[in-house]
């Protein structure tokens, strides 16, 4: 990311692959690029790709190629953060390290928000089901979201979403991580022939979903000091748990401040505070991260050899890169 134009190339820094479409004027046209926390590619598709750059011409040819660009000025690079000046020289800078840059600026003016950790929500929050293949197809609609008191339905194709086009997923997510926390946006469709708005009503927390994949989450609240494999079905099922409660087999690196605590290899980790959890290892670490402030003391819930431990513990800072 070294001399890329952040005001130009705003896009979901966590993702593994993305792509805008630009003018030479650096006028944005359509992004391209998504991911659940499923999959990194499952969402992304060669046909996908094709129909945002096919809508992205169409709107080129439709509007004027000169004029001021889209992009605020002066450029707006991750090197001006304070935190890349702690890097060598040549020391590349992942994308991911944007939003970690940009945390820690905000931390250190006293301006960041746990909320912040929202980016990019999905689609599925208000209500919505987009095509992979044609980004801004809607496939469903969940009865009584927001999307459906809007007037959404099947088969409609959205045109505008808080002001910004919608070529592809990633310009529905993007409208949305511009949409505020509480409150309404707008929504344009197609439907058929016919031309079609609404309101969407934003509820209380809307944003909330899985960041557990999420590589910026990393120094996000304390380390969770515990990782490994989910049980199997069958394995829960043996230990009399439902199939999606917390079970997982801690791996063969234990962090120093699990071992010091007492937490061995193959421990399986059931919890933490006797709290009923229901969720994935990974989604157990984020949870961890978000719900817990470093220094913080918490006991881990186990079975060691079938005998059920509670290891006390003291949340530790995040190891760095």
């Amino acid at each position: 990311m070294r001399g890329v134009n952040l005001n130009v190339f705003d896009f979901d820094y966590d993702l593994t692959w993305a792509a805008l479409i630009v003018n030479a004027n650096e006028r944005v046209y359509a992004r391209y690029g998504s991911r659940d926390a499923d999959s990194a590619d499952k969402q992304l598709s060669l046909a996908g790709l094709s129909y945002a750059m096919r809508q992205a011409l169409a709107a080129h040819r439709r509007e004027p190629v000169e004029g001021s660009p889209d992009a605020p000025s002066p450029p707006r690079t991750v090197e001006q953060y304070p935190a890349a000046k702690r890097l060598k020289e040549n020391a590349c800078i992942h994308c991911h390290q944007v939003y970690d840059f940009r945390r820690q600026d905000l931390q250190s003016k006293g301006q960041w928000r746990r909320d912040e950790v929202w980016v990019y929500p999905v689609p599925e929050n208000i209500g919505l089901k987009l095509a992979i293949d044609q980004g801004n197809r809607v496939e469903a609609v969940r009865p009584n979201s927001p999307a459906d008191r809007a007037g959404l339905r099947a088969g409609d194709l959205l045109q505008r979403l808080n002001g910004w086009p919608t070529a592809s997923l990633a310009d529905v997510r993007y409208a949305l991580h511009r949409a505020p926390a509480e409150g309404e946006i707008e929504v344009r469709w197609q439907r058929g022939d016919r031309r079609a708005s609404g309101q969407l009503a934003l509820p209380e927390n809307w944003r909330v979903t899985d960041i557990s994949w999420r590589p910026s989450l990393h120094g996000i609240g304390p380390a969770p000091c515990v990782h490994g494999e989910d049980l199997t079905a069958v394995e829960k099922a043996g230990l009399g748990l439902s199939d999606g409660s917390l079970a997982f087999r801690q791996g063969n690196f234990v962090s120093e401040t699990a071992r010091q605590a007492g937490i061995r290899q193959n421990d399986i980790i059931l919890g933490i505070d006797n709290k009923r959890l229901e969720m994935t290892a990974r989604q157990f670490r984020a949870y961890i991260q978000l719900t817990y402030q470093v220094g913080d003391r918490v006991t881990f819930n186990l079975l060691r050899g079938g005998q059920r431990l509670d290891v006390p513990l003291k949340l530790p800072v995040p190891d760095p890169y």
